[in-house]
């Protein structure tokens, strides 16, 4: 395995799940806490420890503490800026969709608050300005294509729909690609979300939801019959239907596979027991992907890694991943040729 590690740490990679605060490393989260003192602590050490979950909703609760630590454009600029460093120098990540959820920074009930009130909602103009900064800056100081997926967090209902629908048509940065749905997942139907995915679907962008981590397989059916999704985000639960499973694979639709966050959350009880080699002999395509690796102390090479054991995979196995995850990706044509071209030169050098 020592040599699957050092083949895994060079291969050039493409990242399609990971959400944008979740991201962060304990580097990067301990200077956001530093500027805002609160619940979080400011200590890479200490975060390890804030970073274990009893559940899934005990993970959305301290996943929600960290991203009210991103309250300015300012914020905004390093988090991102410095997400894409750590991405492309330590992961060797070349390009990578993130998952953005503006609603929790761009509040409109929050922003009219006074100064020195509570914490307060940026414009999203200026939400916009700042990702878009660092993505510029983060490609031209590190050699990552980054693009956006504006996603609705579940449990804020319909009010969150309706206004990251507005903030994705209406305020769209340039590379935003995608529309999401995220948070948890029961007691959240789909079809509620639907015309907020046909309004997104008609400016253009994909529809890629999270479905199935931590409900049954109809909540996946849902995604696909009445949101459209192109992708699924997770997908955990297709195993428990055969059905599904063939439905996955003959439509190739991807699944997004994130085998260490579907076990700190709960979702499925150890790696042993993940359902990846069920899907892959099933014949549904699927990527791996990290979600939200500093919380789920992880990173998309250890996922990577733990692909490669339950799959039994050599290094040729493990450059068809990463071409697989290129090959359903939205990214432009000429970056996802240079990315096989550069994972063809790897695997066989």
């Amino acid at each position: 395995m020592s040599d699957l590690k050092t083949f895994i740490a060079g291969l050039p990679k493409a990242e399609l799940h990971v959400h944008h605060v979740g991201s962060a490393s304990p580097r990067i989260v301990a200077e956001l806490a530093a500027r805002h003192p609160g619940t979080v602590p400011a200590d890479v050490e200490l975060l390890r420890e804030y970073f274990t979950f009893s559940d899934f909703a005990h993970f959305i609760e301290v996943y929600l503490s960290v991203v009210d630590l991103v309250r300015t454009p300012e914020d905004i600029r390093y988090l991102t800026y410095e997400i894409a460093r750590d991405l492309a120098q330590t992961q060797q990540v070349r390009y990578a969709e993130l998952t953005c959820t503006p609603y929790t920074s761009v509040r409109p009930d929050l922003a009219v608050r006074e100064p020195g009130t509570g914490h307060a909602g940026m414009a999203i103009e200026a939400y916009t300005e700042a990702l878009e900064d660092a993505r510029v800056g983060a490609e031209r100081d590190f050699g990552i294509t980054l693009r956006w997926i504006y996603d609705i967090p579940g449990e804020s209902g319909i009010p969150a729909a309706d206004a990251t629908l507005a903030y994705a048509v209406d305020h769209g940065p340039e590379a935003l690609i995608g529309f999401g749905l995220g948070g948890p997942e029961v007691g959240v139907p789909r079809p509620q979300f639907e015309r907020h995915f046909d309004a997104a679907r008609a400016a253009g962008l994909r529809s890629l939801p999270h479905a199935g981590e931590t409900t049954g397989p109809q909540t996946i059916w849902d995604a696909l019959t009445v949101l459209k999704a192109e992708r699924i985000g997770h997908g955990t639960s297709a195993a428990q239907d055969p059905a599904l499973l063939a439905h996955l694979a003959e439509h190739r639709i991807p699944l997004e596979v994130c085998p260490s966050s579907n076990v700190a959350t709960g979702a499925v009880a150890t790696l042993e027991e993940h359902p990846l080699k069920t899907f892959v002999d099933a014949g549904v395509p699927v990527t791996v992907n990290s979600d939200d690796p500093p919380m789920f102390a992880t990173t998309l090479n250890q996922e990577y890694e733990i692909a490669a054991d339950l799959l039994s995979l050599d290094t040729t196995g493990i450059a068809d991943l990463a071409r697989a995850a290129v090959d359903v990706s939205y990214a432009p044509d000429d970056i996802k040729a240079n990315l096989h071209t550069e994972i063809d030169a790897y695997a066989t050098s």
